[in-house]
């Protein structure tokens, strides 16, 4: 027999992202079924997610939206509202200091931090070295390839400068954050279906109906949200929104990789977030020691677009292995390439800008929050608050595509232009170049 459910809101994806937008659309009184194909909120690439919080972006409203998100990482418990207070991920700060490159403007950066009022250093070479000795202090960049003679070429000058903000860390655990923010979502009357895999989104006379499952249930809603992570493509497609975007995101394979960090730092109690555009890497503390490890997509190296998230290979490569360990092995001193590769696989959602999609889409009722480029973790909880506001504004008429919305920040005051995050957005060569964007 066909189950029939009904619903006001459908959040297709319960990972950190979708299970924020199911929980801000809850709160504001509607009946909300989250719905995943894997077995548990942050099941999926949020499990891969090296779940940094920084704030360096190109645009006004990137840089707004991740100060903003740092304050619901900063107050979580009091964000979730939730009865227990343990079992809660935690928000690590560490601080970052951002290299930028020979070719990368880090004024827009800086100018950007000044205008939302982001405390924050520039340091110059001798700076860096002197409260970091651990730090090589060298310019590298642009970024190489080990096949590339040149990538052993010394230092050829000093950093000239360096931005250090100290209120970016990370948090602790990424598939909590999404199961936290689950359990804040049910709390607030939203139910879950997992192992539960959509076929099809019903649609009639321009407008979403809802969606049919896998196991021949169908549920009824005026709203369907798109949370679904690399498999965003797909869900689009079932929609028949993706000839009316002007920005396409696709599934991107991506690595991630731990290695320790050199014993006598004791980087876990001294160790900083470094986003390296000038070698290529960022990374982060790790507990036991360690050090993340990931890149930030330098023009030498090959984006691994896929078709089938399902079907990427989970193996790590040992010569990317080998070269981004090698790579921060340059600026970290006294470090080595370890025996045994370890790390994570995991595959982004990403679009041509690594700018994401939080934005409405042409067939009424059906809207997006895609495109997240491996660097939207931070931004999951104002993310779904941003969500929620668009989409009762939309349905209560508001003309979002000829008059953007913009969202207040509760903590910060600050305008979120969701105009920024627009699927019509131009993509005209003058966006981000790289995850950091």
């Amino acid at each position: 027999m066909t189950e029939t459910q009904t619903a006001d809101a459908i959040v297709i994806g319960a990972g950190v992202i979708g299970s924020a937008v199911a929980l801000e659309l809850a709160r504001q009184g509607r009946n909300v079924v989250c719905i995943d194909k894997l077995g548990g909120a942050g099941f999926g690439s949020t499990s891969s997610s090296s779940a940094v919080i920084r704030f360096t972006y190109s645009t006004k409203a990137g840089v707004a939206m991740a100060w903003e998100g740092m304050h619901y990482w900063k107050n979580w418990a009091a964000h979730l509202d939730l009865a227990r207070s343990g079992g809660l991920t935690e928000f690590k700060h560490t601080g970052m200091l951002t290299i930028f490159s020979d070719g990368v403007d880090d004024a827009p950066f800086l100018t950007r931090y000044a205008e939302v009022g982001i405390p924050h250093e520039v340091l110059t070479g001798p700076e860096i070295a002197e409260r970091w000795p651990a730090l090589d202090v060298g310019r590298y960049g642009p970024p190489k390839r080990l096949e590339d003679d040149s990538f052993w070429d010394e230092a050829t000058d000093q950093l000239p400068s360096a931005c250090f903000d100290e209120m970016a860390g990370f948090v602790s655990d990424p598939m909590l954050a999404a199961q936290n923010l689950a359990d804040a979502a049910r709390a607030s009357g939203a139910s879950f279906r997992f192992s539960s895999e959509i076929v099809a989104i019903r649609k009639a006379d321009g407008r979403v109906q809802g969606v049919d499952l896998a196991d021949g249930s169908t549920i009824d809603a005026p709203v369907v949200v798109n949370v679904a992570g690399p498999h965003s493509f797909k869900i689009n497609t079932m929609a028949g929104v993706v000839e009316g975007m002007n920005v396409v995101p696709k599934p991107m394979r991506r690595e991630v990789y731990v290695a320790p960090a050199p014993p006598e730092l004791d980087w876990d109690s001294n160790g900083i977030m470094i986003g390296d555009i000038d070698l290529g890497t960022y990374n982060r503390p790790e507990r036991g020691g360690n050090i993340v490890i990931g890149g930030v997509e330098p023009e030498c190296d090959p984006l691994e677009w896929i078709d089938e998230p399902d079907d990427a290979s989970m193996v790590l490569d040992e010569d990317e292995f080998q070269l981004h360990v090698l790579r921060v092995a340059r600026r970290v001193t006294g470090m080595g390439v370890p025996p045994h590769k370890r790390g994570v696989v995991g595959v982004y959602d990403a679009s041509d800008d690594w700018t994401p999609i939080y934005d409405r889409s042409d067939l009424d009722g059906f809207y997006m929050a895609i495109g997240s480029s491996g660097n939207q973790f931070k931004n999951a909880p104002i993310a779904g608050r941003c969500m929620a506001e668009l989409i009762r504004a939309v349905e209560n008429g508001h003309d979002h595509d000829n008059d953007p919305v913009v969202v207040k920040g509760q903590h910060t005051g600050l305008d979120i232009n969701l105009g920024t995050f627009s699927r019509n957005r131009s993509l005209d060569g003058g966006g981000p170049t790289n995850v950091l964007g």
